[in-house]
């Protein structure tokens, strides 16, 4: 059973409080998440920030034929620090994703550290090498450009305050 880890690192030209509450309200995943991916929270009442606890369903495709559902949790919160969301049902066999951020000068440094298991043994072994990684790592790119989107220009602030 291998396990593998993708890493991301992006500076945002924002604020932490900025960053935190954008990255902290599940309404934003979908601005974040490639188009294709059919994404979409089934949750209901899900408004407001994560909190310890907290259970998010989704309607995903990960694979352009593929079609789930993917259950989180968010284990772990730290306040303007991070958070971990894991997978409870979904494609993975384990998926652990920790998001941090902290302030540095150009404005906010974002590292997401995503550790996970396909399914399937050595046959998921293979399909990562293959298909799985690449997968995540264009999730991740789109993620990136996406955020770099969203603080477009120095030190933007969208948390209202």
């Amino acid at each position: 059973m291998s396990f593998y880890q993708l890493i991301q690192e992006q500076i945002l030209p924002t604020s932490l409080e900025a960053a935190w509450d954008f990255i902290t309200s599940p309404e934003n995943l979908k601005r974040i998440t490639p188009p294709q991916m059919g994404f979409d929270i089934t949750s209901e009442k899900i408004g407001g920030k994560i909190y310890p606890g907290m259970i998010i369903t989704y309607k995903v495709k990960p694979f352009p034929v593929y079609t789930t559902q993917w259950v989180t949790e968010i284990t772990h919160v730290k306040e303007l620090s991070y958070f971990v969301d894991e997978q409870r049902i979904g494609p993975y066999r384990m998926w652990h994703h920790q998001h941090h951020i902290e302030a540095v000068q150009e404005g906010v440094r974002m590292t997401d550290i995503i550790t996970y298991q396909p399914p399937f043994g050595f046959i998921g072994a293979i399909a990562n090498k293959m298909l799985i990684r690449n997968s995540l790592q264009r999730i991740f790119d789109f993620r990136r450009k996406a955020l770099e989107h969203q603080f477009n220009s120095p030190l933007t602030d969208t948390s209202g305050k």
